[in-house]
């Protein structure tokens, strides 16, 4: 039981890193219809703005957190502007096609040795480890602030959402992009918003994922990315509250797998869940069939 328990947390951590990239999936499918497959790519290069800020900049780790954030936040509306605003009313494969060629991009970009290199790099911690006995089960300070920092972080998403101007337009974009026009909401302006807020959860995931399992490499977004749009779909994508849930069961099934089956599963029962997903509820655990206009 004790084994099982410290596994289970194990797998929170994961998840909760799962669902801060996630949420930037979701939101963007939510507002402009696009799987961003960037946007795994964004959370590296997080985890490397967190990487120098806490190791050559020596900043405390709240600083460096939020200058990952705004980083990505910066380069995911510069993505945007680039790559997909030209592309809005083009048909979807042609979006979908310049996301996975910006994914590319990113990766073999940022793996030269000019940029930051194709070799691993060991993390800086920013503070000691310190571990926590609760009846035989391990928590460790670094697991207590991935908890704490990415639960506020979708605290505050989801207040933001929920009770701003910017974020009633944001759901006015998402339900109806021409009736949101012809009220007066800026379209443009809400999708950079939103990319921005994205790519800035997503710099924030990789900062928690760098302290966390502390190696880093220019590759290292492509699973965690792909394993947090499973957990969007999972959760039903498009939906803030799915994203989050299906990305914290992705984390404890995956961990799972990993302790009480096998190591080399864990990517397998990962998309095997996707295929489950999209055979018996394609809509997600939260989503519903919703009416589509001819």
């Amino acid at each position: 039981m004790t084994y099982f328990l410290q596994q289970l947390i194990n797998g929170l951590q994961l998840g909760f890193v799962y669902a801060l990239i996630a949420l930037g999936y979701t939101m963007v499918y939510g507002i402009v219809r696009l799987i961003n497959f960037a946007h795994g790519d964004v959370f590296m290069i997080g985890a490397y703005f967190g990487f120098y800020l806490l190791g050559r900049f020596k900043l405390p780790f709240p600083l460096a957190m939020v200058g990952a954030m705004l980083g990505c936040a910066i380069l995911g509306i510069t993505i945007e502007k680039l790559a997909y605003k030209p592309l809005r009313n083009a048909p979807r494969i042609a979006a979908l096609i310049t996301a996975m060629g910006m994914s590319l991009f990113l990766e073999y970009f940022t793996s030269l040795k000019f940029v930051f290199g194709p070799n691993y790099l060991a993390y800086p911690r920013p503070f000691p480890i310190v571990n926590f006995n609760l009846g035989g089960v391990t928590l460790s300070n670094i697991q207590i602030i991935v908890f704490g920092v990415a639960i506020f972080l979708m605290v505050v998403l989801q207040i933001f959402v929920a009770k701003t101007k910017t974020g009633m337009a944001m759901r006015a974009v998402s339900f109806d992009k021409q009736t949101a026009q012809l009220m007066g909401i800026d379209i443009s302006r809400i999708i950079s918003i939103t990319f921005g807020i994205g790519s800035g959860l997503a710099g924030a995931g990789g900062v928690l994922y760098g302290i966390a399992y502390p190696q880093i490499n220019p590759f290292m977004g492509v699973m965690p990315g792909l394993k947090a749009f499973v957990a969007a779909v999972l959760g039903g994508i498009g939906i803030i509250p799915g994203a989050m849930l299906g990305a914290i069961i992705m984390g404890v099934v995956e961990v799972m797998t990993a302790a009480f089956v096998s190591s080399t599963l864990r990517d397998a029962v990962a998309f095997g869940i996707l295929i489950i997903v999209l055979l018996i509820k394609p809509t997600g655990i939260l989503g519903k069939p919703a009416a589509e206009k001819v």
